[in-house]
């Protein structure tokens, strides 16, 4: 038995894991370094506005976080995949043969509601672009290379999550979704590609941030990074947070901005609207909700996009203290990013969630996390909460204000924000992809093809 074993361990080494291609000699200059000391960002505008005037021109504000005074640039190679795949699926009507809006004068309009919670990878493409235009690296973590053999990664642009929510239902007469067949034409797309050949596509990157989004295409687009909100419906084989990168969700309500509320102004201890009856994981919320609806001064109710459902959820979280984050059907949920930008304190229940930007930032600053098992118990949270101080609120307070711009999506860009926060933790991930790639190419002189290979190790006489 044990040579049986030793024999199939010995089969796993020579053949038996996926291949990665033997033909990659990386880049020997990685990275640019940028110094930050005069850099500058540029001024925000909202991007539902399709007519931008002033969009390039230069602002000195910058984030009151710091997390580096030099920051190395990504070189980023973006593949220019036909218009189907990004901005005609925001019904952007092109002119002449290019793929891409002039975004110099105007920008799609991203689809608003719930639609926007996932719109990480139209972020990220409108950044690329941008890139092209600006005048120094200063602020900046991601630049686009047009070689790419020049590039750390290869970016997909794909915007697969608009592409679930709007195009994932089958029309009168037709026999497959725009969702399965995009994804069917990005598979193609990708393995034709030399840059994906090379690598197998270990160094690309590809957002999928709805959970639903890359059904099809995910178990065959799987050595890329992908950007994800969580690991909840992928197996572990596919993602994990070893190769993946998890983004923020963009929040929903609005921003609490020149907020000069305290501990005492906010009337409501804990907040928690939104949807109740989940499944999976999420039966959790039925619980708490019958736990705690009779607490005095929490709000727990039913709440839902529809009948001002956000601005409803808005005055909410800008008048309470603490606001819950449960685990729902899948362990994440845009409500802890909602309550980052409202300045409420969460209160994070959800036992499998990852968070993004983990490595570098410390939740527990501002931030309660409860495991599951104890906030199931009676009176555990109520009692844990009420426990908190109004010293120790107000320094997670203070600490909201000071991450907040981490998780904020915009354009252009600025230093630290969302996207550059993106960029920074895919280019965390470059000496991992380059360690594979480099052991790839050990036996690249004399690699033989895997049939030739297996036939010529001897069966040991007694193996059968």
């Amino acid at each position: 038995m044990l040579f049986i074993l030793s024999w199939f361990f010995v089969l796993r080494l020579i053949g038996w894991s996926h291949p990665v291609g033997l033909s990659i000699w990386p880049n020997p200059k990685l990275h640019v370094v940028a110094d930050d000391e005069n850099s500058k960002s540029q001024n925000g505008n909202d991007p539902s506005t399709t007519k931008i005037s002033s969009i390039f021109e230069e602002a000195n504000s910058k984030n009151s976080m710091k997390f580096s005074s030099k920051s190395e640039v990504l070189k980023v190679f973006m593949y220019d995949l036909p218009s189907e795949f990004h901005f005609d699926l925001l019904e952007w009507k092109g002119t002449g043969n290019s793929v891409w809006p002039d975004i110099r004068t105007s920008i799609p309009e991203y689809p608003g509601g719930l639609n926007l919670q996932h719109s990480i990878e139209y972020w990220l493409t409108l950044d690329l672009l941008h890139s092209e235009h600006a005048q120094d690296f200063g602020g900046r973590s991601a630049v686009r290379v047009k070689n790419s053999s020049e590039s750390d990664v290869v970016f997909v642009p794909f915007f697969s999550s608009i592409c679930y929510n709007r195009y994932s239902r089958l029309k009168p007469h037709e026999k497959k979704t725009v969702n399965t067949i995009l994804q069917q034409k990005l598979i193609s797309y990708l393995k034709s590609q030399k840059e994906w050949k090379r690598s197998g596509g270990i160094d690309h990157v590809v957002v999928a941030h709805h959970p639903n989004s890359l059904l099809d295409a995910r178990s065959q687009l799987w050595p890329a990074m992908f950007i994800l909100a969580d690991f909840g419906r992928y197996p572990p084989t596919i993602a994990n947070i070893e190769k993946d990168v998890i983004a923020p969700y963009k929040h929903v309500i609005r921003r609490f901005i020149n907020d000069s509320s305290d501990f005492d102004s906010r009337a409501t201890l804990l907040y928690f609207q939104g949807a109740i009856y989940r499944k999976d994981g999420g039966t959790v919320r039925q619980e708490l909700f019958y736990m705690l609806k009779d607490e005095k001064d929490v709000h727990f109710s039913f709440g839902s996009v529809l009948k001002d459902g956000i601005k409803s959820a808005t005055r909410g979280m800008h008048s309470s203290k603490f606001c819950l984050n449960i685990a729902g059907d899948t362990p994440s949920s845009n409500r802890l990013f909602d309550a980052i930008a409202s300045h409420c304190v969460p209160v994070i229940i959800s036992d499998e969630i990852e968070l993004p930007y983990e490595d570098v930032l410390d939740y527990s600053k501002f931030s309660i996390f409860i495991r599951t098992s104890d906030a199931l118990k009676e009176k555990f949270v109520i009692n844990l909460i009420r426990g908190i101080g109004k010293d120790e609120w107000n320094n997670m307070w203070r600490k909201l204000k000071d991450i907040e711009n981490l998780f904020e999506y915009q354009f252009p860009s600025r230093e630290n924000d969302a996207v550059q926060m993106i960029w920074q933790s895919i280019a965390r991930k470059v000496p991992a992809i380059n360690l594979k790639l480099h052991k790839a190419k050990r036996f690249s002189r004399t690699h033989v093809p895997r049939e030739r290979w297996l036939k010529s190790i001897p069966i040991p006489k007694n193996f059968w």
